[in-house]
This record gives C-alpha cells, structure tokens and sequence, in this order.
C-alpha cells in the first residue's frame, strides 16, 4: 500500500546552514542556546492586508516598527515578550510570527586537531601547518608517515620546534614510517610539522605522501589539486572553461548575491577586462545603501568568488590569457545583499527585506539571477513560509532564483528553505574527489540535504561541484579565523558545502544568459536540469535516488547544446502561487514501511549504497554509461532502466547535427 507523503516539519531555528567546511564539516551553523528566561522583547513579522492597520497593531503594544515588506503584506518590529498574544486578535492583522533566531555556536569538529589543506614542498623539506583547536596542549599518540618509492627514509622529522627521534631503518619498510615516542604536546593554535629528507623534492607532489597525525582523534594530509592556488579546477568539471574559451563570461548578466556581504578586492570589483562591475551595494540589516561594503563572515565573498572571480588561471596564462577564469562568469555585473552578520546570524526580516529591495530595483539593475545561498529548517508548508513567499515574487518578476538545498543530509526530507519552494533552482553539492579529470570518482557527500520536500516536492533539482571549492574570503573574516586549516598559503580559501554548489549553478546561468538574454527563468531551469547527468549504475538503475541527485549533475556545456526549454515549473501557476490560490503537492508516494519514493522508482534505484569516492559501477550521465556498455573488458548486464539507449543515441544525434550546422 502506498500514501501520499505530507509531513509538515515544524522548526523555529533560522540557520545559515550552507557553511560547512571540508570533509571535518567544520564551520558555521545555528545551534539552539539554553534560554534562563523570556526576553523582554522579541522580533515579530505581522501580516495583513492593510499596513496602515498592521502599523496601529505594532504601536498599540509599543511596539517599535523596523521593517516595511510590502513583497509580503507586512511589517516588522520589535515588541514587549508578554503582548505576542495580543497582536493575533489585533484588527487588520491575519498571521503573526515570532522570528526566532537563536545565537550561532562555536564551530563543532570531528577532531580538535587538525592540518591544513596544503603542504609547502621546498628544496628537500616538507612542511605541514598542523592546528590545536581545543584552546589546550594536546597530548599525542602517534606519526605515521608515508612517502614515494623514489626518495629515502626521513632523515629528521621536527615537530612544534621539537626534533623527534625516527625509527631504525628495519621500521621503515615499504617506505612507511611510525613514529609513537618522543611526540611532543601539540601546543595550542598553530605549528609546523618539518620532515626533511636526503632527496630533492621539487618533482613530487602533495598526492604523494600521507601523513596522519593521531591524539585521541586523527588528522590526515588531504588530497590536493596539482596547482590549486593557480586554478580552481571546478570550471572544467562543469565544461565552464570551454565556454569561456569561445568568449562566454556572463558579461551583460547581473547577479545579486543575498548573503554575509562583499570583499571589495580587485577579483571581485573588477572583470576581467577591468570595468567596475558592482553596480549597487545593499545592507538589509541597515536599510542602507553604501558605496563600499564589509564581510565580517566570509561566505558572500566566497558565493561571489565563485560565481564571478575574474582571476585567470595558470594554464590560461601560460596558453592563452582569455581561455580560463577562476569565476564561473567572470564577466558578469554583482549586486551584493548584505543579510547575515559575522557570526552567522541571519532572520526572516532581514532575509525578507533583501528580496524586498531586489525585486524594487531588478529593473533599474537588470538583475537576472539572484542566488541565495542560505538554507532554514522548513517551519511552515513552503506557501506559508514568508521567505518563499517573497521567492514567488522575485520569480513571477521573471528572476532566476537559485537555492542550497542545505547541509543537513543525509536524512530524507532534510531540504531548507527556500530550497524547498518548487519554483527555485535548488542545488545539491557533489564532490570530485581532488580528481577533476576523472568523474568514476564524484559522489554525493553525506552532508548534502536531501528530499523530498514536506509536501512531495522532488529536491534538490540537480547537483553541482560544491567539494572543496576554493575562493576569495577576508582573512580577518569569521570563515578565515575560525578555520585557518582551510586556508591555502596564498590566502584563498577553500570550503565545502551546498552553498558553493548553488554559487556554480547561479555562474552557469549568467553564460546562458549571456548567450540568449531572452530566455525566461522557466527556460533556464529547464535547460539545467534537463541536460544534467544522472548517476547510473552499470546495470542501468540510478545509483542515487532523484531525491538526492535530482536531475543529476550540472554541466555548462550540456546546457547549452542539449538543454530544452518548456520543461521548467510543469503544471505549476506562479501567479495562483503568489495570490495564495496554489498549494500545490508533489509526486512523492510513501512505502509500506515509510520510505519516500515515486512511482516505478523501486524497480529503477539501486538497493544498494553508491560508493564514497571511486566506483567501478557509477558513472555520471547515459554518455559515459552507455559506451562502458561497449566496452571490450566489460560484460554489459540487463540495462533494465529503459530508456538510457534511446536518450544516448537521441543525444548523439543532436550533437552530430550541431556539429554538421556549425562546420563551413
């Protein structure tokens, strides 16, 4: 027997919840306080057809006016703790919200102690910053060290300024080496972890040792990219480096960015061919309009740098100065929206002011896209929820809205808000494993929310590169000094989260719009998601739910020559949704024991859980399915999931056509 899924999750927690940084998940996230008593005065959003009654409501309880949200009939104030009741009774006013928003916690870690994401290879030493974040000495246990055939044996290994006595050479076979005496106390803050040896080490890099650091918990030396302080590595995941070879860049497209701020640094002021892009700078939490602006978190500056750093890459410099950029549009104009303050904290009138004053001024702007990549625990069905609702204005506006999907996979129906509004782009983050060239190996990492929705929408739509996605933060930043293992030593940043996959989306969609400024945001969410990249299994079923992968992977370079148009919000009514006329449920069914699914999808999904990380049955789109198919070394079983065949050759067909009308 199966049901319709509805369960309406009921949260007053407000959370930036798309910060989370690495594979540790350290970073900034909402956690509930203990509260010793009620405040004294609490923030309220009141709701009603005339603002003029809402206002005599707010002042007959002297309350204080702070907000005006015309985008959602409605004003906020503050108000004294003990006249909540009485406002719901008020004349002229039809719903009142108390806006919760807890204080943000201290970042929690895995491990307290911790290296950074890059080593320094010089001459014949390596050296490793090493970090104590438990605010006191900790004690060690042990020091495993691997490194190349090619080299000899550490000749001295030194630890906090503290030489360590290495192992006899009958210890280290197999070029391995364990070291459990003579460890010092990590102090706490920053150290270094020096090993020298006898060989030159400029041939080598980080991929070729492992070093793990043990006491009580362990840190291990990350993969790396081969240069990644010179190339981001993310634009060739997304086929967004061929695009910028052939002059696509977002340029004539404006971006909003509704976030932590902006970092007025040159990569992110400037485009590529240096003209000042930023055309308006806004603090919803001021109501101010400022010629320059501040990033005390980090994370906008970080949303900005991936959507829009003008920075060339190192092999584009050494090639060609115009063939690749660090920013997925690094030509497109940013309109930075100020809601979240340096410690993380964000609420609904802020957040609902900004969309405010987006739609006000998207015409004067030509604002496009406006990526939001902030995630709430769902308090209310997304019709009801005031941030969706000002969400359905920016799109009937004809604006693209792209949502995080959220960080709090990975249980089922786990997806944020606004990402869980059916009409925006929500975005789910897949890694690459430091392996850019090789997509066996690209998952969906745990933390990635998942669906569906409360009400049975599929989510996310499709997913996107957001594994250990480097950009532009403020050093003196919340991001920066919270986290300075993930700092590279040129001072990018490197962070992990549905947040950076929302970015690249958001980057993808100026390049469309660049190339055709005509297309309707239906129309690119249609071109996205229906030229996205499943994951499939070799014998033809999904190796992830839609659920988890929606549509699938994101990729730039599909969009443009085999996304369709039509497809985008299918049976839905934007205009119904923001008259409130459209509650509209989705497909989700619910099995004998309670599992989310859809109809057919049992016989369609594997039973079994993808690999994290390396796969040798999951490959990403019915391209590279369907010829390992062909394969001489490879055994091709059932392809059970009809339709995987007719998709590859409907798609080979479309290319062969483009190519033919293309050619002189």
């Amino acid at each position: 027997m199966k049901s319709r899924v509805h369960s309406t999750i009921r949260n007053t927690t407000l959370l930036l919840g798309a910060i989370i940084l690495a594979s540790n998940h350290a970073g900034i996230a909402a956690d509930s306080t203990p509260v010793t008593g009620p405040p004294e005065e609490i923030q309220v959003l009141l709701i009603g057809e005339d603002p003029r009654l809402l206002e005599q409501a707010l002042t007959g309880v002297n309350g204080q006016l702070t907000h005006t949200l015309p985008i959602i009939q409605g004003i906020g104030g503050n108000i004294p703790t003990e006249a909540l009741a009485i406002l719901s009774s008020a004349p002229g006013v039809t719903r009142v919200i108390e806006d919760f928003n807890p204080p943000v916690s201290a970042p929690k870690r895995d491990c307290d102690i911790a290296g950074s994401l890059e080593i320094d290879l010089t001459g014949r030493q390596l050296n490793w910053s090493v970090f104590n974040f438990s605010a006191q000495p900790r004690g060690l246990t042990e020091l495993s060290i691997s490194w190349p055939p090619a080299i000899a044996a550490p000749i001295a290994t030194v630890l906090a300024s503290i030489p360590l006595d290495l192992p006899n050479t009958a210890a280290t076979k197999n070029n391995k080496m364990l070291i459990e005496k003579s460890l010092p106390a990590l102090p706490f803050g920053s150290t270094t972890l020096s090993i020298q040896f006898a060989n030159d080490l400029s041939q080598f890099s980080q991929n070729d040792f492992n070093i793990a650091l043990t006491g009580g918990c362990s840190t291990t030396l990350a993969r790396a990219y081969p240069d990644n302080a010179n190339d981001y590595y993310y634009n060739r995941v997304i086929g967004a480096d061929l695009l910028h070879a052939q002059g696509i860049t977002g340029k004539g497209v404006t971006v909003a960015i509704l976030d932590s701020g902006f970092w007025e640094h040159k990569a992110l002021q400037r485009t590529a061919d240096g003209r000042e892009r930023v055309l308006a700078r806004y603090d919803a939490i001021t109501d101010r309009r400022a010629e320059r602006m501040t990033d005390e978190s980090g994370h906008g500056s970080h949303m900005s740098s991936i959507i829009a750093n003008s920075t060339t890459t190192g092999s584009a410099q050494q090639k060609n100065p115009t063939a690749g950029y660090k920013g997925v549009a690094p030509d497109v104009n940013l309109v930075p929206v100020k809601v979240v303050d340096g410690a993380g904290n964000a609420d609904y009138l802020d957040i609902v002011r900004g969309l405010q004053w987006i739609l006000d001024n998207h015409i004067a702007l030509n604002i496009r896209i406006v990526n939001i990549s902030l995630a709430a625990a769902p308090r209310f069905d997304y019709w009801d929820d005031p941030v969706n609702q000002a969400v359905f204005k920016l799109w009937q506006a004809g604006i693209i809205v792209v949502a995080a999907a959220g960080n709090d996979g990975p249980d089922v129906s786990s997806i944020g808000s606004p990402g869980n509004n059916p009409y925006a782009i929500t975005v789910g983050a897949v890694t690459d494993s430091w392996t850019p060239e090789d997509k066996s190996d690209d998952y969906i990492p745990n933390f990635s929310s998942r669906g569906p929705t409360a009400v049975g929408h599929i989510k996310p739509d499709l997913v996107a590169p957001g594994g250990h996605i480097t950009g532009l933060v403020p050093l003196d930043s919340t991001l920066a000094q919270k986290s300075p293992d993930y700092l590279l030593r040129n001072g990018d940043f490197v962070a992990t989260g549905s947040s950076q996959a929302a970015a690249v989306v958001s980057g993808i969609a100026a390049l469309l719009l660049q190339i055709e400024p005509d297309l309707t945001n239906d129309d690119i969410k249609c071109m996205l998601t229906s030229s996205a990249e499943p994951a499939i299994n070799l014998d033809g079923r999904l190796a992830y739910s839609p659920f988890t992968q929606g549509k699938g992977y994101a990729s730039a370079a599909r969009a443009i020559t085999l996304g369709e148009r039509g497809c985008g919000n299918t049976g839905l009514d934007i205009d119904a949704a923001v008259t409130g006329r459209e509650q509209q449920f989705g497909p989700t069914i619910a099995l004998p024991d309670g599992t989310p699914s859809l109809d057919g999808l049992v016989d369609l999904l594997t039973q079994t859980p993808t690999e994290k990380g390396l796969s040798e049955t999951r490959r990403w789109g019915v391209k590279a399915h369907i010829e390992r198919l062909d394969s001489a070394d490879i055994a091709a079983p059932a392809n059970i999931a009809a339709g995987w065949l007719e998709a590859y050759l409907s798609e080979r067909a479309r290319m062969q056509a483009l190519t033919e009308s293309a050619s002189p």
